[in-house]
């Protein structure tokens, strides 16, 4: 990947939480243009809290987080840049594939009914369900569902987009094309991809980037790219969550 100094995200001094119970504190972190980024830590440390707080869903305690230098967003103030993937793939039962991914450009975009389909149509190409297009959700696998939850946020072609546990549920090879699918978006079109996960096996085999969140400090205790911290940990907790399941070594990846 070229490398990009340009940071697309920019936080600083975040702390996020609901009145007096703050679940995460000071938080400062960079996200540059193409980078697939991962927020790591454990269950209960906030990671999709903070993707809720990044994408405007909730107002931060303190601090400031700047989103392609418009600043903390406001839903209510006109498209986001940004689209977001939530867990499970958080598709709307009563549509169509087709009908989901169309959603966003019937929400945002004042195009003709034919145009809409056809770049519906075409984000489900992107991610491999063309053929799916009319199908249900509940007529699909658990992978097909999360492949369709990232062509709809790829819809409007943001330039960031948030997964929230992408590989969460799904069998190793379905989780390994996944990944794949990912770095291809990312290469193909620009996309800068922040990736909420505990999936080991994901982060450390395509992100470039990452922050672990700890659960005891309530803070960043880690940053960088999560080989290098799987190779040199700076603190014993990160070394015990980058190898809790013994599968995974600096150089050589996952185990078999």
């Amino acid at each position: 990947m070229k490398e990009h100094d340009e940071p697309i995200i920019e936080v600083k001094d975040l702390t996020i939480g609901w009145g007096d119970v703050v679940i995460q504190k000071g938080l400062s972190f960079d996200v540059k243009r193409g980078e697939i980024f991962g927020v790591l830590g454990g269950s209960g440390s906030g990671k999709s809290t903070l993707l809720r707080f990044m994408t405007g869903l909730e107002e931060p305690l303190e601090g400031d987080i700047d989103i392609a230098g418009r600043g903390r967003i406001d839903l209510d103030e006109g498209l986001p840049p940004f689209g977001v993937m939530f867990q499970a793939g958080a598709l709307f039962g009563s549509m169509t594939l087709r009908e989901n991914v169309a959603l966003p450009l019937q929400e945002w975009t004042k195009l003709p009914r034919e145009a809409i389909d056809a770049i519906a149509l075409s984000k489900l190409r992107l991610v491999g369900l063309a053929g799916a297009a009319e199908k249900f959700p509940n007529e699909l696998s658990g992978g097909m569902k999360k492949r369709a939850g990232i062509a709809r946020a790829l819809a409007l072609e943001p330039p960031i987009v948030f997964l929230d546990e992408p590989s969460a549920g799904l069998d190793p090879i379905s989780a390994r094309r996944l990944d794949e699918l990912i770095v291809q978006l990312r290469d193909s079109m620009g996309t800068t991809v922040v990736i909420v996960s505990h999936e080991l096996a994901s982060i450390l085999g395509i992100g470039d980037a990452s922050i672990f969140l700890d659960t005891a400090t309530r803070t960043i205790s880690a940053s960088g790219p999560p080989r290098a911290l799987l190779a040199h940990p700076p603190h014993e907790r990160i070394r015990e969550f980058l190898t809790r399941a013994g599968s995974f070594d600096a150089a050589g990846g996952a185990h078999e």
